[in-house]
This record gives structure tokens, C-alpha cells and sequence, in this order.
């Protein structure tokens, strides 16, 4: 329900914007994007069966960035969430992203700068994995996980449409404030100390001993580009894709973040969306049923990946 809630508030709020073109105020620029999506599928006494379906997403994609001769400050806000339903089932959340970035430069040469970077990742809602049988697990909540990463190093400029961060100093922390997550060692962290102990009637039971840590702390190096073309008339392409080494533990191990959006423009008001996000991190566990008899009889790193395909209504801030 706090789903469902909150994209209510995001439909509300695109009404409270006129469109507008890219504002410029002496060194700083500004604007943004606010889209909304959705999808609906009705049966009424239809011979060939089916279900009904309704899916609906909103998201916000704003900056603010600042420049003049001798620095560079950019900042982007992304929020994304969605929710759908399919016949009598409740409603499943879809997409859900919070995620700030900002990145600060010193101008060193021409297409060189002297830059920090920081980076915060969550979730607005709770999370579920649901089985065949539509029997819910409990995955994940806002700040469980949180990502936050500070790294200190050169940003590559050679024209506004690509960046290259270059990094060997990047702290990274992952929160999970849930500590039942934590607990179960979820999203790379320390799992809880336990001790099993056998009742007399056979049946064992299991005891934490020392919780785990909520905080996750690393450092490594991290490589960060950065790329946004309208590769044709009414075509935007953008992508960032993200590598970091954890100096810490198995620094050969590259966790990959990649992200890359495809947006065609219809007409001012509508447009057409491919995007996909794929993520290789080393530490986080994937539960894996390799041959579907109901058994989890895998446990490591996996590749993960999502992708969508949407047309909707879109706002220029």
C-alpha cells in the first residue's frame, strides 16, 4: 500500500509543473523530467480466458549543475517506482530507485579536473520475492540497502556529451538498517553469529549469539563513464557504467554497474523508453533453483538484470 501511495504522489505533483525547456541562469543550468507510464488489460465474460492486469510507474529525473572557468558542480536527482497487478493478486512493486549524485571539479587542464564524487542509493518501499504459489519472502526496505560511495580522483571532459571518472581512492559503504537482514548476512555483510542447539525431542533450534554489523565498509578504486547523444533526430541514447575494485577483499573480483536508457520522442508530450540496468556484485549472494524442483541448491555472485520497455507521458521541468 505505502507503494501504491507514493505513486500516487508522483502523479499529483506532474500537474504542479508547465512544460519547459532547459533553463539557463548565468553559471548555473537547470530542468528535468518528470514520465508516467501505464498499462491496463480488462476480461468480461471472454471464451478464451485471460486475467486482468494493470500496471502503473512514474519517475523524476532532475539536475541542477554549475559552471564557470575554473570549476564544475553537477547534481542529479533519479526516482523511479512502479507497481502492477494481475488478477486478484495484491499489488507487486516494479521499479524502486532513490539515487543522488553529485560531483564537484577543479579545473586542472583544459578537459581535465580535479574532481570528488559522491553517490547515495536506496529504495522508497519494502521488497518481496514471491514463489510459484504467490507466497511472499521479505528482501529488502528503504536503506536496506543503502549505497554510498565518496571517491576522490580526475574527470576526463573532451565534450559535453561524455565523462570518464577516474578514481583510486573510493570509500563505499552498504547500510542495511534492517536487522534482520543483517542478520542473515544479505547484501554482502557479515552474517550473525549463531549456535544450533538439539532439544531433547530431536529438533534444533537456532540462537544469534552476537548480531551483525548494519555497515559494510570498503575501499577500492572506481571508473566511472558517462554517456548522452542524440544520436538522431528525436533519439536520445544515455548510459553510465560503473567498475569498482575493493582493495579490502578480492580486488580482482570487478563488481559492474551498468545502466543505458534509449528514449524516442513521439511528440512533446509522449514518448517511447528501452532501458535496461545490469549489476555484477562480488558480495552480494544470489539463491539460485538450477533445475526448478523447488530447491535452492545454488548460493554465489550472479550476473543480475533487469530491462522494460515503456510509452507514456512525459513533463519537461
Amino acid at each position: 500500500m505505502k507503494n501504491l501511495l507514493l505513486l500516487i504522489f508522483i502523479l499529483l505533483i506532474t500537474n504542479l509543473f508547465a512544460q519547459e525547456e532547459e533553463e539557463a541562469t548565468g553559471p548555473w543550468t537547470k530542468g528535468g523530467t518528470i514520465g508516467l507510464n501505464g498499462s491496463q488489460t480488462s476480461f468480461y465474460n471472454w471464451a478464451k480466458g485471460g486475467e486482468n492486469q494493470i500496471s502503473l510507474s512514474g519517475n523524476i529525473k532532475a539536475f541542477i549543475n554549475h559552471k564557470n572557468d575554473n570549476t564544475s558542480w553537477e547534481n542529479l536527482l533519479l526516482m523511479d517506482l512502479g507497481s502492477s497487478r494481475q488478477g486478484k493478486q495484491d499489488w507487486r512493486k516494479g521499479d524502486d530507485r532513490f539515487e543522488y549524485n553529485t560531483i564537484y571539479g577543479i579545473k586542472a587542464s583544459e578537459q581535465w579536473y580535479y574532481s570528488a564524487l559522491f553517490n547515495f542509493k536506496t529504495q522508497f518501499t519494502s521488497g518481496y520475492e514471491f514463489d510459484d504459489a504467490g507466497n511472499s519472502t521479505y528482501i529488502s526496505n528503504f536503506m536496506a540497502p543503502a549505497y554510498i560511495k565518496l571517491g576522490l580522483g580526475m574527470d576526463y571532459k573532451p565534450n559535453k556529451n561524455f565523462s570518464a571518472f577516474l578514481s583510486p581512492l573510493t570509500a563505499k559503504w552498504t547500510i542495511v538498517k534492517d536487522q534482520a537482514l543483517a542478520d542473515a548476512g544479505k547484501f554482502g555483510l557479515d552474517a550473525a553469529e549463531t549456535k544450533t542447539y538439539t532439544a531433547t525431542d530431536g529438533s534444533d533450534s537456532i540462537v544469534i549469539i552476537n548480531s551483525a554489523s548494519k555497515l559494510r565498509t570498503e575501499a577500492g578504486a572506481l571508473v566511472r563513464f558517462t554517456y548522452s547523444k542524440d544520436v538522431m533526430k528525436n533519439v536520445n541514447f544515455a548510459t553510465i557504467l560503473e567498475f569498482y575494485s575493493n582493495y579490502l577483499q578480492n580486488p580482482q573480483n570487478i563488481d559492474v554497474d551498468w545502466e543505458f536508457i534509449a528514449t524516442f520522442k513521439i511528440n512533446d508530450f509522449l514518448n517511447a523508453q528501452i532501458k535496461g540496468h545490469l549489476i555484477y556484485d562480488d558480495d552480494v549472494m544470489i539463491d539460485v533453483d538450477s533445475n526448478n524442483d523447488g530447491v535452492i541448491d545454488m548460493h554465489g555472485p550472479r550476473t543480475q538484470f533487469n530491462e522494460a520497455l515503456t510509452i507514456g507521458i512525459v513533463y519537461t521541468l
